[in-house]
């Protein structure tokens, strides 16, 4: 019996200890919530009025440029994949992985090549242990990101787009990510970046028109000009709100193994109050035998 209560309390020990973790891992994702959050926000009015601009410029001229016209054949595609540095945030990097694949499964079957790009430890990860190949990867700062790093992701994105098939190059560049709904739904998203199609973040009113432009210099070098900051902005878009949806996930999931935590330091309480109750039934019982044997001598 001693043993066994012995057990039991080394289990509360090292619950309660795993309980104040996720606590404080709870409290930290809480605090920062709210700055990714905003972050979100306030990326929304440069992210569509890029937009809008490249899309008023795309449909108000018929130049052939490459990042806006369907190419006749996409032999080989693009897919940058954004997950997270960290775990303990539920099944947020597991989902958006698991989109990735789908997507791969359906470019391999229409008939296209699939060069990954990463982003995030747990990515790396996943591709590392499966001895997959992939052409970059970046890390460090999931969860607050920055925006030289999109610029990076965006400028290796399209140095590849720019290049030739036969020479590694591809045809069209896809993104999965995470889209921030609310605290409590976190959506795995795909969007096509290359060729371009325009999707605003959030849907203009009615009464929205697109701008009439005037272009000075040529059409062709203002698209020259705005379509890499309008691809870096969108990466960097879908760098914020998966570091949103990253921490909202670790929130809830150490909010959730923190109530773990207590139910099961409740359980290991009473089964130790339970043991140790027998073994004080087991002491008396032994106490009134060896008086009833020492009466009966």
């Amino acid at each position: 019996m001693g043993a066994q209560i012995r057990v039991y309390r080394q289990k509360i020990s090292s619950t309660t200890s795993m309980r104040k973790i996720f606590k404080a891992m709870e409290l930290i994702a809480t605090s920062r919530i709210g700055k990714a959050r905003a972050r979100v926000a306030a990326s929304l009015p440069y992210a569509n009025a890029i937009t809008r601009a490249v899309s008023a410029v795309a449909s108000q001229s018929e130049i052939d440029h490459p990042l806006t016209t369907e190419p006749e054949q996409i032999r080989r595609a693009a897919v940058l994949v954004i997950t997270s540095d960290r775990g303990l945030a539920g099944s947020y990097s597991a989902s958006v992985l698991k989109q990735a694949e789908g997507l791969n499964e359906l470019l391999v079957e229409e008939g296209k090549e699939v060069k990954m790009y990463l982003v995030g430890r747990k990515a790396q990860a996943y591709f590392d242990f499966r001895n997959r190949p992939y052409g970059r990867v970046w890390t460090g700062g999931t969860d607050a990101p920055e925006f030289a790093t999109a610029q990076e992701i965006g400028e290796a994105l399209l140095a590849d787009f720019a290049t030739d098939y036969a020479e590694g190059g591809v045809d069209e560049i896809h993104v999965v990510y995470t889209r921030f709904k609310s605290m409590v739904t976190q959506e795995p998203t795909v969007v096509r970046l290359l060729p371009l199609e325009v999707v605003e973040e959030q849907a203009a009113s009615e009464s929205d028109l697109l701008p009439l432009y005037e272009f000075e210099p040529e059409t062709e070098q203002v698209l020259d000009a705005l379509l890499p900051r309008y691809i870096e902005s969108r990466i960097f878009a879908a760098m914020l709100q998966a570091a949103a949806s990253e921490l909202a996930a670790r929130q809830r999931a150490m909010k959730s193994a923190g109530d773990n935590a207590t139910e099961l330091i409740k359980k290991f309480t009473r089964l130790r109050n339970t043991a140790r109750q027998a073994e004080i039934t087991q002491e008396l019982s032994e106490i009134v035998a060896g008086a009833d044997a020492l009466n009966a001598s």
